[in-house]
C-alpha cells in the first residue's frame, strides 16, 4: 500500500510542478496581448483563447497536486474538532461515497469527451480556429490524476486509521 501511495503522489507532484510552469507562456501571451492591443491598436484574434487554453490546462493538471498538498479549500468545521481516529473514519467515508464516484464519473466523462473531440478533429469556432481535442485531453488527464489523488487520499487515511487502533 505504501508504494501505491508514494507512487501515486510523486506521479501527481511531477505533474502539478511542470503544469505549474505554463503559468510562464500564460503571462507571456497576456503580456503580448496587452502590448498590441494598447501600444499598436491591434489586438491579436487568438491572445484571449490561448490564456484560455493556458489556464485551463494549469488548473486541471494542478487539481491532483492540490489535493495532494492539501491546499484544496474546504470547510473542517466538523472534522477539526474530531478524534484523529474519527477524522479518518469520516474521510474515508466522505471519499468512498462522495470523492471516488463523482470525480471517478467526471474522469470517465471526460475521456469519452476527449475522444469523441479527436474523433471529430474538433476545432473551436472562432476567428482563430485552432484545434481543441488537444485541451480537451488535458481536461481527461487531469480529472484522471485528481482521481488517483483521491485513491490516493483513501489509502492513507486507511493507514491513518491502522496506525491509531
Amino acid at each position: 500500500m505504501e508504494t501505491i501511495i508514494r507512487g501515486l503522489n510523486a506521479l501527481n507532484e511531477k505533474v502539478g510542478y511542470y503544469s505549474s510552469l505554463l503559468i510562464l507562456p500564460l503571462v507571456a501571451v497576456v503580456i503580448y496581448e496587452v502590448f498590441v492591443r494598447y501600444v499598436f491598436s491591434a489586438p491579436t484574434s487568438w491572445g484571449f483563447e490561448m490564456t484560455t487554453f493556458l489556464y485551463g490546462m494549469h488548473f486541471m493538471l494542478c487539481l491532483g497536486d492540490a489535493l495532494r498538498a492539501d491546499t484544496h479549500v474546504r470547510i473542517d468545521i466538523f472534522e477539526s474538532r474530531l478524534q484523529p481516529r474519527n477524522r479518518n473514519i469520516l474521510r474515508i467515508i466522505t471519499n468512498v461515497c462522495l470523492f471516488i464516484p463523482a470525480i471517478g464519473f467526471m474522469a470517465f466523462g471526460s475521456i469519452k469527451y476527449a475522444a469523441t473531440s479527436w474523433s471529430m478533429v474538433e476545432r473551436a469556432s472562432s476567428s482563430w480556429n485552432p484545434a481543441i481535442y488537444p485541451y480537451k485531453t488535458f481536461m481527461a488527464i487531469g480529472f484522471v490524476l485528481f482521481f488517483l489523488a483521491g485513491v490516493a487520499k483513501l489509502l492513507e487515511d486507511i493507514r491513518g486509521l491502522k496506525n491509531h487502533n
